[in-house]
């Protein structure tokens, strides 16, 4: 019996992942102590989505700088404490039996705000209540009503400079902490996207205005991290392939982009879209695969797909249909940890080539 797509191995540069089931980086806003440093929630957390058989997990967006977090919340990798924490988690997933990424990121005018958590809605802080001043293309905020309020500062050379010295340092630091693997975070409204997107980089500098200003900083961020990695580590990049406005970025134009990132050495597309303007979203199960299809076969990368896919047997068709070469399950992971081996089962796969970690198969038989 041929195994199914999904329980295929991947490889991507010197790593082989066992499998294209992966769990996609989602927030957790479980650092208590506002320094950035993981604990013992993410240690558990990405522990278990290795041993329930996933093939790479991507870690949560983590700061390349204090004032690029999201919110005070959030994990990074700015200094030594956090690679050392980091190295704990990176040390229990692959005794799992699993690989894992970080995602990397700038929230940009995004920044300083509550978790996204219930009874915080991500209100603003401003710096009167420990919060900070954002940075972005220009001094517009974010879109949304929450961001009103706050002051954001238009990035200069220097600051341009530092944000792309941020991410080659620490994708310098997720080497040591023992990741796998280097996920740029360019989508969602985050800082690569604000610079890349129409409606937010309004600049008439280096930086802005045309398209080949406008996507100056993702590909200058991705040169810099993949100058960071060893040669045989993967270099991924999520992208907002669209921004669901006629006057926003376009699927042709993460085309383009995708093109020129894998010219700068980026292995993998992990194609979400939105998260930059108010704008209609067609969500439906597998509503951004066909965005993943179209990046993958026009710009000849390597893509991943995200969003409600919840079942083996839709995850498989994606595949098969050649949409995308992963498959990234985030909500339905959360719902339940165990969704490789529920898959596996509903796709057929013998409990021997399911994807156990070894102690847990021999108490199968027991």
């Amino acid at each position: 019996m041929t195994s199914p797509l999904l329980f295929q191995p991947l490889t991507l540069r010197g790593l082989t992942v066992r499998n294209r089931a992966w769990l996609p980086p989602m927030c957790q806003y479980a650092v208590d102590s506002h320094d950035g440093i993981p604990g013992t929630w993410h240690l558990v957390h990405y522990g278990s989505f290795a041993a329930s058989g996933f093939g790479l997990i991507v870690a949560e967006a983590t700061a390349v700088s204090p004032e690029g977090r999201i919110s005070p919340c959030d994990t990074g990798l700015w200094n030594d404490d956090q690679v050392a924490a980091w190295r704990t988690v990176t040390d229990a997933v692959h005794e799992l039996g699993g690989k894992i990424a970080v995602q990397l990121g700038h929230a940009g005018r995004k920044a300083s705000t509550q978790k996204w958590w219930p009874g915080f809605h991500g209100e603003v802080i401003p710096p009167e209540r420990g919060g900070w001043i954002p940075v972005g293309p220009t001094t517009e905020p974010a879109d949304g009503q929450q961001y009103a309020g706050l002051p954001v500062t238009a990035l200069a050379e220097d600051g341009i400079s530092k944000v792309i010295d941020d991410f080659r340092a620490a994708a310098s630091r997720a080497v040591a902490a023992g990741f796998d693997a280097v996920e740029i975070h360019s989508a969602h409204g985050y800082l690569l996207h604000q610079f890349y997107s129409p409606l937010s980089n309004t600049r008439t500098d280096d930086w802005g205005g045309d398209y080949d200003r406008r996507v100056r900083l993702p590909l200058a961020v991705a040169e810099a991290v993949r100058g960071a990695i060893p040669d045989d580590m993967p270099l991924l990049a999520r992208l907002s392939v669209t921004d669901w406005r006629d006057d926003g970025w376009s699927v042709t134009d993460s085309i383009e982009l995708s093109r020129r990132f894998a010219s700068v050495g980026v292995d993998l597309i992990d194609a979400s879209s939105g998260g930059n303007s108010s704008a209609p979203i067609p969500v439906a199960p597998a509503y951004q695969a066909d965005l993943a299809a179209r990046v993958r076969a026009e710009a000849g990368i390597p893509t991943a797909t995200v969003g409600m896919i919840w079942t083996g047997e839709l995850a498989e068709e994606l595949l098969t249909k050649g949409c995308a070469d992963a498959i990234m399950v985030g909500r339905a992971a959360l719902r339940d940890t165990n969704w490789p081996l529920r898959a596996a089962h509903e796709l057929g796969v013998p409990n021997e080539d399911a994807p156990w970690h070894p102690a847990r198969f021999r108490g199968a038989w027991r």
